[in-house]
């Protein structure tokens, strides 16, 4: 990989985006397997693949190719017919995981509304309407839109947008006596991610998991597992329930699924895969043949080269050099926590993650940071040994820069 040399960023800027995002002061023009590349020539080592979207990196060959194929022979055609790759791609994710049926839908948020709903009509149809409320875990996080933000526990996301939908409840994160307390007659699902992502990469541990999945059985609720930002291989295992050994009723998929173009996908097994019937829910663009072309190519990509093996390698290297500057600087990191390839470095008070993400531009490093005051670790699943190596380096580099500035 030839690196283009470091220049002054000029950012383009485009008046009429709403301002809804805060922007770093960079206008990317394309990208190539782990690197992207600004409009000044300027190259970056990629730690945040889109937010975990881009598991195979960036232009990866076989999907554009996928993708073209795909878009010169059908775009769309709506869910009023059958259509491929569609059909193929719900079959090979049932046989993959071991479940019955998916819904297809365009983004996690819509994965986690469709489950929600889900789970609301399964009880339902079993002659309990009373059974209705999503049980969620504090510091939560499954989406922006109205229901899916309802059963995230952020309060900064919600301010304004009251009343949100009701029904919602809330239980501590990782306490199973807390949740032996919180799941009842009333509970409808049991909504956790195996990892907080947006909270600053906490993972469940398996005795909670498995608590939920007892308690779930025990007490007549679904246990649903959002897998928008762990499943496709970001644990080491193609889904995260396969990574910590618990089965759930059903479980949701996005991000890095067409690796990078928007779908969602609602996977579910068992007597709650007849939830939902014609008429209890849909969406125009969900499923549409293209990005479910490219994510069948993800998959069959990950027949031929062993994703698994590369992220268990690349995350334990990434994680101990993380765990060395820890120890180095303990005044200013807390130890680094995550599986796999989703890794976190909590930033100490005092200091504040965006400035290192701020600052590791100018060192061809591109972070992100998460809920907490962490710097989130999420780079393509392919990133090799020497990238890695090639990212502590600019991140040492950058550490050194931001607390001399």
């Amino acid at each position: 990989m030839i690196q283009a040399s470091r220049g002054a960023r000029l950012v383009t800027q485009h008046p009429h985006l709403m301002m809804n995002y805060g922007r770093l002061e960079i206008n990317i023009v394309r990208g190539e397997g782990c690197w992207l590349y600004d409009e000044s020539g300027n190259a970056y080592l990629d730690m945040v693949a889109g937010i975990a979207v881009c598991a195979l990196g960036h232009a990866h060959p076989r999907i554009a190719r996928a993708v073209a194929e795909q878009a010169a022979t059908l775009v769309h055609v709506s869910n009023l017919v059958h259509h491929e790759p569609a059909g193929t791609l719900a079959d090979k994710l049932a046989e993959l995981a071991g479940f019955d049926a998916v819904f297809f839908c365009n983004s996690g948020a819509e994965a986690n509304e469709a489950a929600i709903k889900l789970a609301r009509k399964v009880a339902y149809r079993n002659g309990d309407p009373d059974r209705n409320v999503i049980l969620a875990a504090h510091g939560s996080f499954h989406g922006r839109t109205l229901g899916a933000l309802s059963a995230t526990d952020n309060p900064a996301y919600k301010e304004g947008f009251g009343p949100l939908p009701a029904g919602f409840a809330f239980t501590d994160f990782n306490d199973v006596a807390a949740l032996e307390r919180a799941i009842d007659e009333h509970t409808a699902c049991f909504l956790i991610e195996p990892v907080q992502g947006e909270t600053g990469i906490v993972p469940a541990t398996k005795a909670y998991l498995e608590a939920a999945r007892r308690l779930c059985d025990e007490r007549g609720a679904l246990l649903i597992f959002d897998e928008v930002q762990t499943g496709m291989g970001r644990t080491g295992k193609l889904f995260a329930h396969q990574y910590f050994g618990v089965k759930p009723d059903a479980f949701t998929l996005a991000k890095s699924l067409a690796n990078g173009l928007p779908i969602g996908a609602l996977v579910v097994r068992g007597p709650a895969a007849t939830g939902l019937r014609p008429g209890d829910h849909g969406t125009t663009f969900g499923g549409s043949p293209v990005p479910a072309a490219a994510a069948l190519e993800h998959l069959a990509i990950r027949d031929v080269v062993d994703i698994d093996a590369n992220v268990a390698a690349s995350g334990e290297l990434l994680l101990s050099e993380l765990a060395t500057i820890a120890s180095e600087l303990p005044g200013v990191f807390g130890p680094p926590r995550g599986v796999g390839l989703m890794l976190g470095l909590p930033v100490r008070d005092g200091y504040k993650a965006s400035d290192f993400v701020a600052r590791g531009l100018d060192h061809g490093l591109f972070l992100n940071a998460a809920g907490r005051n962490t710097l989130r670790f999420v780079p393509p699943l392919i990133i090799s040994l020497d990238e890695v190596r090639a990212a502590v380096q600019r991140l040492r580099a950058t550490i050194t820069a931001t607390l001399e500035s």
